[in-house]
């Protein structure tokens, strides 16, 4: 391997495929990347992780669940808290205030994000069968 063609990327704007086998490949990001992820134009996504991360600064307009398995969500900066529903529609709120803090999801729970201020996560999702729906306030 010749060392020297690596640079040094930020996962702000190139997220990783991390596949089964220890194989990672970079996925360059653009604004359209989620709607096109929704439409099916990324199938290998649906194999092994996607590593991502996003700033934000208000809550998520969606809901989302992952039935292929856990999610971990990871804060780099700000503050969030992680809401995540349980079966009966229970609601259980998870403060990140620390870098570094997460929780994982567990597999098929809906989550969502809130935060008032400008805040970068890192998430590592599996991507088979993600599902949306709006957040109902």
């Amino acid at each position: 391997m010749d060392v020297a063609v690596h640079v040094a990327k930020s996962i702000l704007d190139t997220y990783l495929r991390v596949q089964e086998g220890g194989v990672t490949e970079a996925i360059p990001v653009s604004d359209a990347f989620w709607e096109q992820l929704s439409s099916g134009a990324y199938p290998r996504l649906d194999e092994g992780r996607l590593m991502s991360a996003f700033t934000f600064s208000e809550p998520w307009p969606t809901w989302e669940r992952h039935p292929a398995g856990e999610e971990l969500v990871m804060l780099l900066a700000g503050e969030a808290t992680v809401v995540l529903e349980d079966a009966h529609g229970q609601t259980h709120a998870v403060s990140l205030s620390a870098p570094g803090a997460y929780v994982l999801v567990p597999k098929n729970v809906w989550h969502t994000a809130r935060t008032t201020v400008p805040t970068t996560m890192v998430f590592l999702t599996p991507g088979a069968g993600t599902e949306h729906r709006p957040v109902d306030d």
